[in-house]
């Protein structure tokens, strides 16, 4: 049987958001689970293949393109807004809560790479989130950036950002860069083969994805802080997935963040080769999403 697939526009506090709400079969309400993905990505992208694979599992699932990406509103196309994604989700996962197919008591969240940074920090702070599950995350936090940089390295990123943003301030055009690109003579957000092998192929051929993205984007990864979500977490459930491999989201901070949030947060390890492999690799995604299956079957269980 072929899922049921509903279009659902999000009302993020006046932006509206495109999002796909994926039903399971048989009668409601069901467990719910929103989904926030990688940096630049959009819904048909790799939360779609986790979305799809837990509504098969009987979960409703709440897909959607954050602000200024894919088919969102949003003015500043192509802007990383780290405070206006934590918007989103708690738009999305109200919208998620509300719906008549929905028990408002069961809903979790699911994030991967820097989408699992954005879930922690919002699972911490809505307690509606019954259970959290993080993939391949970054856990960003400036005094990491600050101490790979070097305290004078880190001044002179931000003092250089800084008068990027007073030139757009001034002439009011946005200075864009690459999002990927395997030619090291362009500047690009995710340089490198490993991300252009992704989203410089077919492998993430989207509609709404566009191999671009703001310069000031860096700033907003740079300086937001979503490790200190794990000091907030209180009850909530979380569990990591992680690849021992994976040079762009560090497995040492992945088992940092675990220590960090308490006794309710576990880590399950899979032999990754690279970052990318929990992105499409069945190999690899396979087990990830039985993990989650088990993780919220275990904590979104009914309430009856």
């Amino acid at each position: 049987m072929t899922l049921e697939t509903h279009p659902l526009t999000i009302n993020a506090f006046g932006i509206p958001l495109a999002g796909e709400l994926r039903l399971p079969h048989g009668s409601g309400p069901h467990p719910g689970l929103v989904f926030t993905g990688p940096f630049t990505g959009v819904k048909e992208q790799v939360v779609a293949i986790y979305a799809t694979a837990l509504a098969e599992r009987g979960y409703a699932t709440l897909t959607f393109d954050h602000r200024n990406f894919g088919a969102s509103g949003g003015a500043r196309r192509q802007h990383e807004d780290a405070m206006g994604k934590l918007d989103d989700l708690l738009a999305a996962t109200s919208a998620l809560a509300e719906h008549p197919d929905v028990d408002a008591e069961r809903v979790g969240v699911v994030g991967v790479c820097m989408g699992g940074g954005y879930a922690l920090r919002h699972a911490a702070f809505d307690p509606r989130v019954k259970a959290l599950g993080v993939v391949a995350a970054a856990f960003n936090d400036p005094a990491d950036m600050q101490a790979g940089m070097g305290t004078d390295g880190y001044r002179a990123v931000m003092a250089d950002l800084a008068e990027v943003a007073a030139a757009e301030v001034e002439s009011g055009e946005i200075e864009y860069i690459n999002a990927v690109s395997e030619n090291p003579d362009v500047a690009a957000a995710m340089p490198g083969q490993e991300p252009f092998d992704y989203y410089g192929t077919d492998r993430s051929a989207a509609p709404g994805w566009r191999n671009q993205i703001t310069r000031l984007s860096i700033r907003e990864l740079l300086t937001f802080d979503a490790a200190k979500g794990a000091d907030f977490l209180g009850e909530t459930p979380f569990l990591v997935v992680h690849g021992r491999t994976d040079d762009f989201c560090s497995p040492e901070a992945a088992a940092r963040i675990v220590e960090r949030s308490g006794d309710n947060a576990e880590i399950r390890w899979l032999d990754t080769t690279n970052h990318i492999d929990l992105y499409d690799n069945p190999k690899f995604v396979e087990p990830a999403i039985d993990h989650l299956t088990a993780w919220f079957d275990q904590h979104l269980a009914s309430t009856s």
